[in-house]
């Protein structure tokens, strides 16, 4: 299991769990195909008259917990004063005249294959409040303090599983190895909450819980669908506290779960043994690295949405020496890799790659060589899905206190991936008690998204 990373909220995955379909909650196979067959989800209104669907577009989010840095990323000030620039140095990418932190050499040899978008930003300083923000597009209702763990509106994923539905029997929504507080799918209900990949990938043992095979199917002892059945009904029960409700039989929803079960895609997917060794070499042999090579696996079979989370990113003590480190080598080696790794698959015109936290850091280093919460600049990477290659959208002031040129909102964030994706963000929407909510309020599309 990979280890619990605290912000300074300071409450960890296991405890924000216990709150419900409203937070972030994820569920195993068991419970997700419970609530399918119970249908647990209230309808949704039509979307605007005369929208029109896009191809198919899946989605891979990198989602950075705590809110990185974008001085030590992508909008470097090396020209500001050195309270202001820190002390990590730039270096050149492939795109002319762009530089990003000298601790992104990868991905510098990859920004001709992104965009870099240093201008969208929000009010909001507080890690509830931010996450939630950047990961449904809404502001909350109320002031979320570091601490809350809700969703007052869906999640992109939670919309996109309402749009997509299953494919080759794999659910659209899927999260590795946890959920962002923020992820859970609110009035949709819990049929559109995120299936949950928690483990370690790099691990030498590593399986797929709920979704491998008996032992004595896989040796092929298993000679009729009812024996099939029996052995995934204890599989199902035993790992999963939801599935022993006695109100409800596997009866009502175990063709599903046999389906996703015995779906050759599915297995192929799941089981990242069988990738090339050279391939998993280049994502990096640990923790993340594995992941992003599962969430490309998984899009490739028809995942509609994969976040991959990415905590420990609230830095406000000694980030220089952080940024130094394996956390931030990990990110630059992975991303790096699934970038390049889908356009050598010709997947990357299919595939949206996004990499974001909830802000951006504050422009002065503070007393304990950190950086704290700033929600008025922050950098989001961008690739795929027919948008522009090697560019740089928006700006910073000179010394990265605000969005300064081109500046965008987090509604004009999700207008346009919703857009990219084939759903339209203008679609009114009802909760269970027929209350309408507009999916985006008043999103206006980033233009240089689709040039």
């Amino acid at each position: 299991m990979s280890r619990i990373t605290h912000n300074c909220a300071g409450m960890p995955r296991r405890d924000f769990l216990q709150l419900g379909l409203g937070g972030g909650v994820g569920l195993g196979l068991a419970s997700l195909l419970r609530l399918q067959a119970h249908g647990a989800v209230v309808p949704v209104g039509a979307g605007k008259p005369g929208a029109k669907p896009g191809r198919k577009v899946n989605c891979i989010m990198i989602w950075l917990d705590g809110g990185p840095s974008h001085y030590e990323t992508f909008d470097p000030k090396p020209d500001a004063p050195a309270e202001i620039r820190g002390s990590l140095g730039t270096i050149p990418t492939t795109v002319p005249g762009v530089h990003f932190s000298e601790v992104l050499p990868h991905l510098a040899k990859t920004a001709d294959k992104v965009t870099v978008v240093r201008s969208i930003c929000h009010k909001d300083p507080n890690h509830g409040g931010g996450n939630h923000y950047m990961m449904t597009g809404a502001k909350t209702p109320v002031p979320v303090a570091c601490g809350a763990f809700v969703t007052f509106h869906p999640s992109f994923g939670s919309v996109v599983s309402h749009h997509r539905g299953l494919t080759n029997g794999i659910p659209a929504y899927m999260s590795v190895p946890r959920v962002s507080r923020s992820g859970g799918p609110n009035f949709l209900g819990g049929k559109h909450a995120p299936f949950v990949i928690n483990g370690n990938p790099n691990e030498k043992g590593f399986q797929v819980r709920d979704v491998v095979l008996p032992t004595e199917i896989s040796e092929g002892r298993a000679a009729s669908r009812r024996e099939l059945r029996a052995s995934l009904d204890r599989m199902l029960r035993y790992t999963d506290k939801l599935a022993e409700d006695p109100a409800v039989t596997f009866d009502q929803y175990y063709q599903q779960g046999i389906d996703m079960v015995l779906s050759p895609q599915a297995q192929a997917a799941f089981d990242i043994h069988r990738e090339d060794e050279k391939v998993r070499d280049t994502y990096g042999r640990n923790d993340f690295g594995q992941r992003l090579l599962m969430a490309r696996r998984l899009v490739e079979v028809g995942v509609s949405w994969m976040t991959v989370y990415f905590g420990g990113w609230d830095h406000h003590t000694k980030l220089f020496e952080a940024y130094k480190g394996d956390m931030v080598k990990k990110l630059d080696q992975g991303v790096a890799a699934l970038i390049n790794d889908l356009d050598a698959r010709g997947l990357l015109d299919s595939t949206m790659v996004l990499l974001l936290g909830e802000f951006g850091r504050t422009p002065k280093v503070n007393k304990d060589a950190g950086r704290d919460h700033w929600p008025h600049a922050m950098s989001v990477l961008m690739a795929g899905a027919g948008i522009p290659r090697g560019q740089v959208v928006g700006a910073t002031d000179p010394k990265g206190y605000h969005a300064s040129e081109n500046v965008y909102r987090p509604e004009d964030f999700a207008a346009s991936l919703y857009t990219k994706m084939g759903i339209d963000h203008a679609q009114v929407m009802h909760t269970n008690t027929g209350r309408p909510i507009q999916l985006v309020n008043n999103g206006r599309l980033i233009k240089e998204l689709f040039v």
